[in-house]
Order: structure tokens, then C-alpha cells, then sequence
């Protein structure tokens, strides 16, 4: 890591920021629902904000507690409030997540080497594909970036049955292809709303039914409503991510 920064920089207004192969939310943390990400998620501690510890409950309502906690993807679990916290939500597709993959388990990990971690730490292997990703895989979530590619359309340009594409995504990703694709609506969304959308213009870009479908899957996704994140998105100078083959 390149230094503390996530301990000392001087406290300011919520942050939303969207780069090459992840996101990330800095400032409070109301209590939230249990929900379950199609993203690594990296919790860190934020001087002042939490008396130096993060703290995560897993479905089976054990809570996990230290300066830093990784949470993989699709295991449901909810953060404690905070004052503040420092959030990475990594796509399980670019390389910084094998690096995480290597560091935590099954399910949430307290991980305190991971503390110090700073946006210029993550940008570099955002940007770059996973080196365990199957070359298939990889032309099909790059053919997804498409919302109107049908499954069995998406499986026949690769050269793959639509149940073995399923299986590929679930055992390489950790994510099913369904999840994975409402993540990429949920952050279509979210550049709206940082634009200045309503929510309701907001789910219409992102490609859900309607403002009440945008709102069940913000929620089910990171445990937060759009009025919620709004705050940390309007003004914050958010821009999409760099387009990458992956």
C-alpha cells in the first residue's frame, strides 16, 4: 500500500468514484440491510470514524471486526453504522480481485494488511483482466457491456452451451451471469444519478423497469436505497469507467 492515506486524509463530504474495474464510497455508513454483492468488497477503517475498526455480520449473524474486512462476492452480509469508512467494490473480473482471491477466504475475512489500501493501489490491476479468467468468459462479459444480448445469443458468440456459460461465470466469478449483469445496470444508474438524474431517470439509464425495480435491486446489491448513495454521488465529479477488454 502507498501509505495510510485512508487514515489521514482530513475528513470532508461524502465521495462516490467509479474507475477501470471498481468502485469506491468514502464517508458514513447508516445501518444497512443484509445484502450480497456481485463485487469484492473491501471495508477499511477510517481514522475517527470507528475507533479504528470496521465491523461486517455474516448471515449466521457472527460479526467480524477490524481495521480492514473483505467481503467476496455473493455472500450476504451487512455493515454496522459507522461515522466513516472507506468502501472498495472491485469487479471479481480484473486482476486486483485474484490478489484478493488470495487473501481471504470463503466467506468474510478480517484482513488487516489490506488497511492502508488507497484508490492508487487499486487503479492499476482494475484496469487489466484477471489472469484466471477463461478467454470466453472474458468475450462474453465484455459482449454483457450490450444490456439487449440475450443469454443463448451471448453463449452461441463464444462458442458455448447458455448452462455452460452459467457454470463458467459461477466457478471463475463467483457470480451468476444474471447478478453480475444488474451490478453494471446498478452502476449505469448510479453515473446517472451522479449527473443529476432523478432516481426515476436514473433507473430508466440503467437499464431497470422502473424507479421501484432500481430501488429493490440497490438495495439487495449493497444494502443501501438510491436517496441514500444520492448525497455522495451529486457533485462529485463522478465519470464512467474507462472502456477495457477483459
Amino acid at each position: 500500500m502507498d501509505g495510510q492515506e485512508s487514515g489521514e486524509e482530513p475528513a470532508r463530504g461524502p465521495r462516490f468514484a467509479v474507475g477501470p474495474g471498481y468502485a469506491l464510497y468514502r464517508g458514513p455508513l447508516a445501518d444497512s440491510a443484509f445484502h450480497r454483492h456481485a463485487a469484492f468488497q473491501v471495508a477499511v477503517a477510517v481514522r475517527g470514524g470507528g475507533a479504528g475498526r470496521v465491523a461486517v455480520d455474516d448471515a449466521a449473524g457472527r460479526r467480524h471486526r477490524g481495521p480492514a474486512v473483505v467481503v467476496p462476492p455473493m455472500v450476504r452480509h451487512r455493515m454496522a453504522p459507522i461515522r466513516e469508512v472507506l468502501v472498495f467494490y472491485v469487479d471479481p473480473h480484473c486482476a486486483f480481485a485474484d490478489r484478493l482471491r488470495a487473501a481471504c477466504g470463503a466467506g468474510v475475512t478480517v484482513a488487516p494488511r489490506w488497511h492502508g489500501l488507497t484508490e492508487r493501489d487499486v487503479r492499476p490491476d482494475g484496469g487489466r483482466p484477471s489472469g484466471r479468467l477463461d478467454p470466453r468468459l472474458g468475450a462474453a462479459l465484455a459482449a454483457l457491456a450490450d444490456d439487449q444480448v440475450p443469454l443463448e445469443e451471448l453463449a452461441a458468440r463464444v462458442g458455448l452451451s447458455p448452462q455452460r456459460l452459467r457454470a463458467l461465470a459461477r466457478r471463475q466469478l463467483g457470480v451468476p451471469l444474471a447478478r453480475w449483469r444488474s451490478w453494471q445496470r446498478l452502476s449505469r444508474a448510479a453515473l446517472a444519478l451522479g449527473e443529476g438524474c432523478s432516481p426515476a431517470q436514473a433507473a430508466l439509464a440503467g437499464g431497470f423497469a422502473d424507479q421501484a425495480h432500481f430501488t429493490r435491486w440497490t438495495r439487495e446489491l449493497t444494502g443501501l436505497t438510491p436517496s441514500q448513495v444520492r448525497p455522495a454521488l451529486r457533485g462529485s465529479g463522478l465519470q464512467p469507467p474507462e472502456r477495457r477488454a477483459v
